[in-house]
């Protein structure tokens, strides 16, 4: 955490310690701008930060904005030019204020190399699991994931989550089926399966699901089941179809068709741990 003052209050009733001056952008390879309330009006952001960000940048430094940060790069005019995203309560405000930024509406975040954004806070660990994935593989990337329950991969865009569901049993109440499909990606893991594990009916599984994760049971799956099946590709000699059948896919078909929707990608012909890189980073993951 570094910044020109600190400690830095927030809104929900504890303040940040900021540990370094801005002289610590000066070691970061990832600078990661968090979220804040944007107002009206717009937050007045210091010009020696925003200068600060800019020289890290033009040093090779890769920035990245969860939630509103965006507005932040924008501000310092690192996002003139490029595709981004926003909170979808931000989006009309970001275009506004900054029109040589291509805002994308529907997105989870955007990867333009050295300028990452994401959409609401939840997107950030969509993110964070993409950027963690371009440096050190799947492999890293999904045991995170499993390690904080989340499919390492989610299908669709920040359009489904408008307005975003309320859980009703608290935002953990189905960790545990989550923990426990995850160890289970080949198998036939139905709606009323996952609903009979959670010990509810299929319609309140359906419903608090998605309020914890934002999308639905079968988009998540398919999220986990694409991570695994990467991991697979990259560090193991199995036969695309093998892989495709061990994670639940099906076929070498099905896969190729879900990684050119889902991942504006395709995996390659033969598995192995050369495939590693055959990844191209595109908006919306």
């Amino acid at each position: 955490m570094c910044g020109p003052d600190g400690p830095v209050p927030t809104a929900n009733g504890f303040a940040m310690a900021v540990t370094s001056g801005l002289e610590g952008l000066d070691t970061a390879d990832t600078l990661i701008v968090p979220g804040f309330a944007p107002g009206p009006p717009p937050a007045p952001f210091s010009r020696e930060v925003l200068d600060a960000l800019v020289t890290a940048h033009a040093r090779g430094r890769r920035v990245v904005s969860i939630c509103t940060g965006s507005i932040v790069l924008a501000g310092a005019g690192l996002l003139d030019g490029l595709h981004a995203t926003t909170h979808w309560r931000h989006t009309d405000q970001l275009e506004r204020e900054h029109p040589a930024v291509h805002v994308d509406r529907d997105v989870l975040y955007v990867d333009e190399g050295s300028a990452l954004t994401s959409a609401g806070m939840c997107c950030g660990l969509d993110l964070y699991l993409h950027i963690v994935r371009g440096d050190l593989g799947a492999a890293v990337a999904n045991g995170i994931a499993r390690g904080i329950v989340a499919a390492p991969h989610r299908e669709g865009g920040q359009a489904q989550f408008v307005p975003a569901p309320v859980a009703g049993r608290g935002d953990t109440a189905l960790a545990g089926t989550r923990a426990w499909a995850l160890e289970r990606p080949g198998e036939a893991l139905t709606v009323p399966r996952l609903a009979r594990h959670a010990g509810m009916s299929e319609r309140t599984f359906m419903r608090g699901f998605a309020g914890e994760t934002g999308t639905t049971p079968l988009r998540w799956l398919v999220g986990a089941r694409l991570g695994l099946a990467r991991e697979l590709l990259e560090t193991t000699d199995r036969p695309i179809d093998v892989v495709a059948r061990d994670c639940g896919i099906g076929s070498a078909t099905n896969l190729r068709s879900h990684f050119r929707r889902a991942l504006d990608t395709r995996p390659p012909r033969t598995a192995g741990p050369s495939a590693a890189g055959h990844r191209t980073p595109t908006p919306g993951g």
